[in-house]
């Protein structure tokens, strides 16, 4: 399988797992899409969600400063478009696709999902993180194609490695 993902629990653990992940995959794979960094800061409901795009390292602020009472998502779908359409410019000259997380824009069939299905059409390999919420409309979009993986640094490396390295053959 190439459709790979990991599911962990607690906010931001999936985030922290996969910039492991991909800090080992550095300079052994050709590697796009986003890693997610988030930060609290005090006096907050909602932390400030970064992506860090791939392979350039840029930085794109996703969620928007609704101030300090602010409920609900407060992710700025304009900047997640433009990941989006970084990310696919790239599909091309990858060897993994990593996407930091199957939101509730992937769940409507938005965001990263027309990338990630466009990557398997590739043939490419993918590793995706989805938290909990997700996982059934992401099941559902990957319909019987996704392959959970352990949640352990090594053997998600190691899956990236053989399916990456297998396609770059």
């Amino acid at each position: 399988m190439n459709l790979g993902y990991i599911s962990l629990p607690g906010r931001g653990e999936s985030d922290l797992f996969l910039a492991q992940v991909v800090a080992g995959l550095q300079g052994r794979l050709r590697l796009c899409g986003t890693v997610q960094t988030n930060t609290a800061r005090a006096g907050r409901r909602k932390c400030d969600m970064d992506l860090k795009l791939l392979p350039s390292g840029e930085v794109l602020r996703i969620s928007e400063d609704r101030g300090a009472l602010a409920r609900g998502c407060t992710l700025d779908t304009s900047v997640l478009a433009q990941a989006v359409a970084v990310t696919a410019a790239a599909l091309s000259g990858a060897d993994l696709l990593v996407v930091n997380k199957f939101g509730k824009s992937e769940a409507d069939g938005g965001g990263f999902a027309p990338v990630i299905g466009e990557a398997i059409c590739l043939g490419l390999p993918v590793l995706v993180g989805v938290n909990a919420l997700n996982l059934p409309a992401f099941r559902m979009f990957a319909d019987g194609l996704a392959e959970e993986l352990t949640p352990d640094v090594a053997n998600v490396t190691n899956w990236c490695l053989r399916t990456g390295l297998h396609h770059a053959a």
